[in-house]
């Protein structure tokens, strides 16, 4: 019996070769389209990077605490494209030593001994940049200090002094960037944060208080912005454990060496966040490295099981095997590389247990070639799949 003969409630079906045969051409003529347009993204980003860069980079940037960690690996890197930098923080060695890698990778310095806590100082440092260099484009608040101990072996003086520097440091830093930047209406300020600000942990309740008040302070004030219509942008970085050298000059009433949360990242690794957020201002907050990531989460889903984890953990986590005077210098109050003092760069003393890398890191910065390669290889595998099926 021939096709024709076939009772029309019962239709033809096409020949399976056919079939695969214009399966085939339609996944192919649709996957042949998808790499054409992928491969003019990912051609076309490090031109349109470039240029991009080129208008976003800002020339003239205040970096607090930069003579040490975080701030000062990240005014090396801005270094490297030519901005002009006024570097603030307490010491003067560390201080000295961050303004001459400024100049040795390209870029300016202007190295200013302020104490962030004291904003006349601030925003006298402000004026020197801008007389110096010009506008500035981009602030950076990274200066802080801490303190190691129960909050019942807090003394109130203390307690005090740490506010008044991680936390007002940042309120000061943001005031007189905003005394200028609103009226050009133009600028990017990024705090840098901790994970610390959204799940706080045993010994460092100063810290942690600060790192939270600077999220509702920075909210605050994003949300004022918005409401001017102003093109300021403010975003916040929030950091994993880093090795600095904090850990080696914080004050503590510990019987052991304080160290960081493991995992442990390179003060690089946060410092390309930084300047990663300098370029792209619109996120309300970007985190840097897993643990950042799983901390925040856990801390939305399970607060009550992270508190009954951190009981138990959270003291041992935070010490090393090694004892540690409760009477060494610790820089609370004056800085440790203040005159005749000791320049103590970006790291800290965990080197051999500390990441260069963060995949989390990566992957936030470049969302846009992961979703569209992630597209491309679902396409293709989606195709594939097709063309076995109707060989079948």
């Amino acid at each position: 019996m021939s096709a024709s003969d076939v009772p029309t409630m019962y239709p033809v079906r096409p020949s399976v070769p056919s079939t695969a045969r214009a399966l085939g051409a339609q996944f192919g003529e649709a996957i042949a389209q998808l790499g054409e347009t992928f491969r003019r993204i990912v051609s076309g980003w490090p031109e349109a990077g470039l240029r991009r860069q080129k208008r976003q980079t800002p020339q003239v940037v205040v970096v607090t605490g930069a003579s040490a960690g975080i701030g000062r690996a990240t005014v090396r890197l801005l270094a490297q494209r030519g901005s002009r930098i006024g570097l603030l923080a307490r010491g003067k060695a560390g201080l000295d030593a961050a303004a001459a890698e400024v100049r040795a990778a390209g870029g300016e310095a202007l190295p200013i001994p302020t104490d962030v806590a004291d904003f006349g100082a601030v925003e006298r440092a402000a004026r020197q940049v801008e007389q110096r260099f010009g506008p500035i484009d981009a602030w950076i608040n990274v200066a802080f200090t801490s303190l190691f101990a129960p909050f019942t072996a807090i003394e109130p003086n203390e307690y005090r002094r740490v506010t008044e520097v991680s936390y007002l440091g940042y309120v000061h830093g943001t005031k007189a960037a905003l005394n200028r930047m609103r009226t050009r209406d133009s600028g990017v300020i990024v705090q840098v944060g901790s994970a610390l600000g959204s799940r706080a942990i045993p010994l460092q309740s100063a810290y942690c208080g600060a790192k939270h008040a600077i999220n509702g302070f920075t909210e605050s004030v994003r949300t004022e912005l918005m409401h001017e219509h102003s093109n300021v942008r403010i975003t916040v970085v929030q950091m994993p454990a880093v090795n600095t050298p904090q850990f080696s000059w914080v004050r503590s009433r510990m019987t052991n060496h304080p160290q960081p949360v493991p995992p442990i990242y390179q003060p690089e690794v946060a410092a390309r966040g930084v300047v990663y957020a300098l370029d792209h201002p619109r996120r309300k907050q970007y985190w840097v490295g897993a643990s950042t990531a799983g901390t925040i989460v856990a801390q939305r889903l399970v607060p009550g099981l992270l508190d009954r984890y951190l009981a138990r953990t959270g003291y041992d986590s935070q010490q090393t095997d090694q004892p540690v005077s409760p009477d060494r210098p610790a820089n609370l109050w004056e800085p440790l590389d203040g005159p005749g003092g000791e320049d103590h760069g970006a790291h800290g003393v965990f080197d051999n247990r500390s990441h260069s890398h963060s995949g989390q890191s990566w992957a936030s910065r470049h969302a846009r070639t992961l979703a569209s390669g992630l597209t491309l290889a679902s396409t293709a595998a989606a195709a594939q799949w097709a063309r076995r099926r109707v060989q079948r």
